[in-house]
């Protein structure tokens, strides 16, 4: 009755935290409709969402502001859970898609497209996204490759050190490659590398929605086996779970969120290592209760650095990825000062 009676309070508590978190998201979400450099008052959004409004103002909320933020909404628990399954497979809580080399590869095939697509090409810009997910499938494949050792299979430590090597490896291209771009090209490729929700309109949100609707479920109906693997690897063995093909599945899932989730939203870090160290702090380590908070705290990280950055400039935008860096970084500090002592 006692584990029972702490189940039952343990799920309790996240549902009262996920419902309060989709409140703040609620909110969040219409300060958005009513920021930026065309300003538009509460009513009025109210009354063009009804259809009442302006034709300019039905044109800045349905064609601009709202599918930008349903993406930025996605990207967030995206990234937030891609970094949980990372953590919770490699057993290291520094585990991000962006540490492991999988935005290096997204990246790397974005400025493969835009080499040799050059700005006045007529070449369909939804091609880009799904030439990053390519890029970011194939470095999970080379890290995946290179990490398994015969007879032992794959130890969290040599993914997570392959990663990083494979990461800074095509990183390094990646520079390389930026500097022979034109200079209207390159102004494009730093600012996705900074994070800018670039695919904002409803084409992207259309490409995006089948990722997250799939792989999210895909991934919480694997929670109690990621309890497991983030254990240790003989008590996963001894209760029969095949632990090579379980993290491969889910290494697979982490990459398809990272990857279709970078793809539109560009370098967006620290989303993958806040989401899930904040919900841990909140309902603990078990991820059936970890895993809707950490997409609802990456969620609202990323509106919320959006639309700070579409409001703190007048006449420029900062990409969201600087803002959400600006905000996480501190944190982070905060957490090695409470290691250290």
């Amino acid at each position: 009755m006692g584990n029972e009676g702490m189940t039952a309070r343990r799920a309790g508590r996240s549902v009262r935290i996920v419902v309060l978190l989709g409140i703040i998201l609620l909110v969040g979400f219409v300060v958005s409709l009513n920021t930026g450099r065309y300003s538009i008052g509460p009513l009025e959004v109210w009354q063009t969402l009804l259809g009442a409004g302006s034709r300019k103002q039905a044109i800045v909320l349905f064609d601009l502001r709202l599918p930008r933020m349903l993406i930025g909404v996605m990207i967030g628990a995206g990234l937030a859970i891609s970094g949980a399954v990372l953590q919770g497979i490699s057993r290291n809580g520094l585990s991000d898609p962006g540490i492991l080399g999988i935005n290096a590869g997204a990246g790397m095939a974005v400025l493969l497209f835009v080499s040799f697509y050059p700005a006045t090409s007529m070449a369909p810009p939804f091609l880009m996204p799904f030439l990053a997910l390519i890029g970011a499938a194939m470095s999970a494949v080379l890290i995946y490759t290179l990490s398994y050792k015969r007879g032992a299979g794959i130890t969290p430590t040599r993914l997570l050190l392959t990663g990083i090597a494979v990461g800074a490896g095509l990183s390094a291209v990646s520079v390389i490659l930026t500097l022979q771009l034109n200079p209207r090209n390159y102004e494009f490729v730093v600012t996705w590398q900074m994070g800018s929700l670039w695919g904002s309109n409803w084409k992207f949100v259309l490409a995006l929605l089948p990722w997250i609707l799939v792989l999210l479920p895909y991934v919480y109906w694997k929670s109690r086996i990621m309890n497991i693997l983030s254990t240790n690897e003989q008590i996963a063995a001894g209760l029969g779970v095949a632990i090579n093909r379980e993290r491969l599945w889910l290494l697979a899932a982490a990459v398809g969120l990272a990857a279709s989730s970078v793809a539109t939203g560009g370098g967006i870090g620290f989303i993958g290592l806040l989401g899930p160290h904040i919900a841990r702090r909140m309902v603990g380590p078990q991820h059936q209760y970890m895993l809707p908070v950490a997409a609802m705290v990456g969620a609202l990280l990323v509106l919320t650095g959006d639309t700070i950055g579409r409001s703190i400039m007048e006449y420029t935008e900062v990409p969201a990825g600087v803002v959400i860096s600006l905000l996480g970084g501190p944190y982070f500090i905060y957490l090695l000062m409470r290691v250290r002592t």
